[in-house]
């Protein structure tokens, strides 16, 4: 039996630990924009032509401790492919993922320099939260994958579940892809609304009211197909036994994140509101990502 340098738990936590990085990183990024700190660093690589860390006014020390924070991601997801690859037996789809993390990561940094160059066009500020959230997505296919299997010996032994029905997988993908629209029209509306990072950064031209309707118009379709799959779960007893506590969650964060958003509209979008709303659009995207999973496993 070959000597097995690193075990499913502590894989496991290294891959939670990547989720939680790339989760961390979208909140710094959000307050970077909310603050107005978008450029306190106003070149790059360096935060200045004359120096590559400044934190000499509020708005750099924000736009700095941010950048510095990719640090902590990189190694976090570093750490992932490392150990994906000492895991033993190997499972190549663990080594993929976690590889998908790294080249994501390259990517971010990439468009990072592409948002401070571009005086924070909103085009490219969409891009760059839209590449974290595939982040985010492939951590949590990451996680889910990690915990599914365990080694018994020398056999890997999967946990995944009897197969759902055809209604009810159709259901969670009408689910899954309504919530990621939902999400891409929330960044448009970002990029048209108050919160631009920088006083003098262009806005989209949109009207800011039309867009968020339709923003919240997709939000309530998403809402009136997961009561459908509500409704189409309770039909079987063992569908509603597994997917339960997963839809549960799903729909808790789902109401949260709806009233912060009526909330925010109604009282002039201040800021605070707007990071949480962010913070609880990622966590909606991983519950629906981990039921979606729960359902196709």
């Amino acid at each position: 039996m070959p000597k097995r340098e690193l075990s499913d738990s502590s894989f496991l936590r290294i891959s939670r630990i990547s989720l939680v990085s790339l989760y961390a990183i979208i909140i710094t990024g959000s307050l970077v924009r909310l603050t107005g700190s978008g450029l306190g660093c106003a070149d790059w690589p360096q935060c200045s032509s004359t120096k590559f860390v400044d934190v000499s006014t509020g708005h750099a020390a924000i736009e700095q401790v941010n950048r510095l924070f990719t640090g902590v991601v990189s190694a976090a997801v570093i750490a992932a492919v490392l150990g994906s690859i000492f895991v033993t037996p190997r499972r190549r789809s663990l080594i993929w993922l976690s590889s998908g993390l790294v080249v994501g990561v390259l990517a971010q940094v990439i468009l990072g320099a592409v948002v401070v160059l571009t005086g924070l066009n909103p085009w490219s500020n969409m891009a760059h939260f839209l590449v974290s959230l595939a982040l985010v997505t492939t951590a949590v296919f990451l996680v889910e994958h990690a915990g599914a299997t365990r080694v018994v010996g020398d056999v890997v032994v999967s946990d995944a579940k009897l197969p759902t029905g055809r209604m009810t997988r159709r259901l969670a993908d009408l689910i899954l892809g309504l919530c990621g629209l939902a999400i891409v029209l929330g960044t448009v509306v970002t990029g048209a609304g108050p919160h631009a990072g920088d006083e003098n950064a262009i806005r989209l031209t949109f009207d800011l009211l039309s867009i968020t309707r339709i923003h919240s118009t997709s939000v309530l379709l998403c809402v009136a197909a997961t009561l459908i799959f509500l409704a189409q779960i309770r039909r079987n007893t063992s569908e509603w036994m597994r997917l339960k506590a997963k839809l549960e969650m799903f729909l808790a964060v789902a109401v949260a994140q709806g009233g912060v958003g009526y909330l925010q509209y109604f009282s002039g979008v201040p800021a605070q509101l707007v990071a949480v709303h962010v913070a609880l659009a990622v966590a909606v995207w991983i519950s629906a990502l981990r039921l979606w999973i729960a359902v196709r496993q």
